[in-house]
């Protein structure tokens, strides 16, 4: 149940924290990145939700998509894609302020949640990368565009290299780093602020702000999308997931 691989609870002061929860690496299969969507937007609607902490548990904040379950069965790319857009979605256009606490690796879908979010938080050992070329698929790179420019971007996507919290903090992409033990008080410190101000004023905000910034996130989102599908139809794709599960070096 796509309920099991994440938990969420609703303080007092109206900041709502949602907890990934899939071991050992938060890689959340196609069911589970449709109950996230839902999730995120459902609390957004909520008038007594003022703020949205989205953390996770594990090794890592977020590992994107399920690589084995995509192996057993490539036709679920689509569902898969149709999930991480509703979520990415949820969090950029939801209608409170939303801040994404990481750790450990945010890759692909972690990436989109990052990119999304109004506020990033970092732990130390945070660790930020799009593998989409060795993983033959595309997409995400709209959101890590958002966090760290054009060029980086491209950099990043390319060599699929990761980029850690302290450069990614000198960049702009991150409000703070901080030791991993006090990554979730200082989100929620952040997000009390937030939610002991006009929860009208602040939603207003949020609207304005998402109204003025360029192009529109969403549609870049999905104009990558085409292109991992096109990805898809390519052999040198399932011989990248292939190596991937099997450990092994892609032969091309």
């Amino acid at each position: 149940m796509s309920t099991q691989q994440f938990h969420s609870n609703i303080h007092d002061n109206g900041v709502a924290e949602l907890v990934i929860d899939r071991a050992p690496v938060n890689a959340l299969n196609s069911a589970g990145w449709y109950g996230l969507a839902q999730e995120i937007q459902s609390l957004g609607e909520r008038p007594d939700v003022r703020v949205i902490v989205i953390r996770a548990e594990n090794r890592g904040f977020c590992a994107g998509v399920d690589i084995k379950e995509l192996a057993t069965n490539d036709k679920l790319i689509i569902d898969v894609n149709a999930g991480n857009y509703a979520t990415f979605k949820a969090v950029h256009l939801n209608k409170v302020p939303v801040i994404a606490a990481v750790h450990g690796f945010v890759l692909g879908g972690g990436i989109g949640i990052c990119g999304a979010s109004d506020i990033v938080i970092a732990a130390e050992d945070a660790t930020f990368g799009l593998p989409e070329v060795d993983r033959g698929a595309m997409g995400g790179a709209a959101h890590l565009q958002r966090m760290f420019g054009v060029q980086k971007t491209r950099y990043l996507f390319f060599t699929g290299e990761m980029i850690g919290a302290q450069e990614a903090f000198r960049l702009g992409a991150v409000e703070r780093v901080v030791p991993r033990e006090q990554l979730r008080d200082t989100a929620m410190e952040i997000a009390n602020k937030i939610a002991a101000k006009s929860p009208a004023m602040i939603r207003i905000a949020k609207e304005a702000l998402t109204g003025i910034e360029d192009g529109n996130l969403e549609d870049k989102y999905r104009w990558e999308q085409g292109f991992t599908l096109q990805a898809y139809m390519s052999p040198d794709s399932a011989e990248t997931r292939s190596a991937f599960v099997e450990k092994r070096d892609a032969k091309f």
